[in-house]
C-alpha cells in the first residue's frame, strides 16, 4: 500500500536504528498492509511531525476511528504496550490490540485531540496534569515486564564510556551531581509505582468534556515523585525564549505539592537529575536542543 513518509523521519529511523532501522522502512509499505487486512483498517495519512514511529488515523470497518502506531520493535516499545494495557484505559488512552513482536498497536482515536501544549493556561494544564497523574498511580502492574529508575541511570555510564570516563561537552559538576542524586534518590524511594514516564504537554490529549487522557507511556518502575520531572522541564525551549523559568517552576511544583501530597525537595531533585539524564539522552540521539535541558537542569540546581 502507499504510505507517505518525509525524508527527515527516513533520517531520523536511519539514524537512531542503522541497518535495522533501515530494512524496517523498506518492509513498512507490506506490514502497514497486513496490518489494514488484519485489523480491518483504512490507513490514512500519517500525522506530521512523527518523531521515531509511523502514526496514522484509520477507520475500521465499523466505521470507528482509530489510531495505528507502528516501530522499529524494540524494548521501549513492548513496553509501552504493557503499560497501556495495565492503564487499561484509566488516565490512558485505551489500546485496541497489540502486536509488539512486530512493534504495532490499536489505539483509541482520542477526539478532539487538542494536547496540553494547547491550552494557553499554565496553572490549568498543570492542574490537569496533577489529575493525570492521580488517575495513573492506582494501576495494577508486572514488576518483571518494566525496566526500573536504576536502568535509566545507566545512561550516565554510557556517557562516561563515550568520554573516556569523562563528561565531554557536559560540565562535569552537573554529571557529577547527577549521578550522585540517582544513587541517593533510588536508595531512599518511596513505594514504587508504574509510571508514564515522559508526562508532558504533548502527551496528554483531550478525550471529550473534561476528559484527559496520557499517550506514548514510556513504562518504567519508580516512585511518584519522578513522575513529575517531565512535566518540570517542558516546554523545554522555554529556557531560550526569556520565559521566567524559576517562577514558572516554583508554581507548578506548589500544584503538585498541593494537589498530590508529594515530596518537595525530592521532586526538585528527580527534576535536576533527570533533567541532566534527558541532555544526554537528547545528545545520544543527534538532537542539537541538548543544551535546553542543562539550561533547565541549572534551574533547578538553583532551587535545590
Amino acid at each position: 500500500m502507499p504510505i507517505q513518509v518525509t525524508e527527515v523521519f527516513s533520517q531520523r529511523i536511519r539514524g537512531a536504528f542503522g541497518q535495522e532501522g533501515a530494512a524496517w522502512l523498506s518492509r513498512l509499505p507490506e506490514l502497514l498492509s497486513e496490518l489494514s487486512d488484519l485489523w480491518g483498517l483504512s490507513i490514512l495519512d500519517p500525522y506530521e511531525d512523527m518523531a521515531y514511529n509511523y502514526v496514522a488515523p484509520a477507520v475500521r470497518e465499523d466505521g470507528s476511528e482509530v489510531v495505528i502506531k507502528v516501530g522499529v520493535p524494540r524494548r521501549e516499545l513492548s513496553t509501552e504496550i504493557a503499560a497501556l494495557q495495565a492503564f487499561n484505559g484509566v488516565g490512558a488512552v485505551p489500546i485496541i490490540d497489540a502486536l509488539p513482536d512486530s512493534g504495532a498497536m490499536l489505539l483509541e482515536q482520542l477526539q478532539p485531540g487538542m494536547t496540553l501544549y494547547d491550552l494557553d493556561d499554565d496553572e490549568a494544564a498543570t492542574a490537569i496534569a496533577c489529575d493525570v497523574i492521580r488517575d495513573l498511580k492506582g494501576t495494577h502492574y508486572d514488576d518483571t515486564v518494566f525496566p526500573s529508575i536504576a536502568e535509566w541511570a545507566a545512561g550516565f555510564q554510557r556517557l562516561r564510556n563515550r568520554f573516556n570516563g569523562g563528561t565531554g561537552p557536559f560540565p562535569n559538576d552537573l554529571i557529577h551531581t547527577a549521578e550522585s542524586l540517582f544513587q541517593e534518590l533510588i536508595g531512599s524511594m518511596g513505594t514504587p509505582i508504574l509510571l508514564h514516564a515522559d508526562l508532558h504537554h504533548w502527551n496528554v490529549l483531550s478525550a471529550g468534556k473534561d476528559r484527559w487522557l496520557a499517550i506514548d507511556p514510556k513504562g518504567v518502575i519508580g516512585e511518584q515523585e519522578y513522575e513529575i520531572g517531565a512535566w518540570l522541564r517542558n516546554p523545554f525551549r522555554l529556557v531560550e525564549n526569556g520565559i521566567d523559568v524559576v517562577g514558572l517552576t516554583e508554581r507548578r511544583v506548589d500544584l503538585f505539592v498541593d494537589e498530590l501530597d508529594v515530596d518537595r525537595d525530592r521532586v526538585m531533585s528527580w527534576a535536576f537529575a533527570q533533567a541532566v539524564l534527558s541532555a544526554w539522552w537528547s545528545y545520544e540521539d543527534d538532537d542539537a536542543h541538548w543544551p535546553a535541558f542543562l539550561e533547565w537542569a541549572q534551574t533547578f540546581a538553583d532551587a535545590l
